[in-house]
């Protein structure tokens, strides 16, 4: 198993359950104790998880959002399936908004290569993934960069939506719920996706299958703002029959 990939399965085992042991991450990769020690330490430095005697814990709080380093390490192959099957949906000649997000930046990578579109970015890593397109039209939403998640936030991110109108938002959520709606973690964020929803002629919501059924902290809108939502194939069913039931239309990459 590559270091990458080492990695990788930790974080998602800390994320799913707190908790790991040197002694059972070595088993899995099939390496040294001392090799999965100097993972951890790599991983502690980057400050995605905490060092404790004989393993792990993570310093992921249910609480909050998770930072985009680690959000970035997990589910990448649900991320890229959501994000080519999203890419799909957008025909030539569209105006596009991409939201920040990882797996809204999924959707900015498939769309590398394609011709005829204009894409408004409401992230820098989002910009700096189509900025060198040469059959796309790149517009950065501008204003203020939040730290560490590096999306555009504030008036003068808000302003360009005063000025233009575009066909479909790809709009990135923490949480869709059939009943509590669309959510996020920051109300600033949450306040510009309301807006460009509001400046989009079709928005389709772009969920790994964790976020289904979930709350969050800033309300983005109802359930129904989303025309279509793209999620993976470990959907629970129960949440995925409740958000077509509330009008959604739910795709499974």
């Amino acid at each position: 198993m590559s270091v990458d990939a080492r990695h990788q399965t930790i974080i998602e085992l800390l994320q799913a359950r707190g908790r790991v042991t040197v002694a059972e991450l070595a088993g899995r990769a099939a390496v040294s104790e001392m090799t999965i020690r100097r993972d951890l330490e790599a991983l502690e430095q980057e400050g995605l998880l905490q060092r404790v005697h004989g393993g792990a814990v993570s310093t992921i709080s249910g609480s909050y959002e998770p930072t985009f380093a680690v959000r970035s390490r997990l589910g990448s192959e649900a991320k890229a399936l959501i994000g080519r099957a999203a890419a799909a949906l957008i025909g030539a000649n569209e105006t596009v908004v991409i939201d920040a997000g990882t797996t809204a930046l999924a959707v900015a990578r498939a769309l590398r290569g394609r011709r005829q579109l204009t894409v408004c970015a409401l992230s820098v890593p989002a910009a700096a993934e189509l900025g060198d397109e040469p059959g796309i039209r790149l517009i950065a939403a501008g204003g203020d960069v939040r730290a560490g998640e590096q999306s555009f936030v504030g008036p003068l991110a808000e302003r360009i939506f005063e000025e233009l109108r575009f066909d479909t938002f790809i709009l990135s959520v923490g949480g869709a719920h059939a009943v509590d709606g669309l959510t996020d973690f920051n109300p600033d964020d949450a306040r510009l996706k309301r807006v460009a929803a509001a400046s989009s002629r079709r928005r389709i919501v772009v969920a790994e299958s964790a976020k289904l059924g979930r709350v969050s902290f800033a309300r983005i809108g109802p359930t129904q703002l989303a025309d279509v939502l793209v999620t993976d194939g470990a959907a629970d069913q129960d949440e995925v029959t409740a958000l077509r039931a509330a009008g959604v239309n739910v795709v499974i990459a």
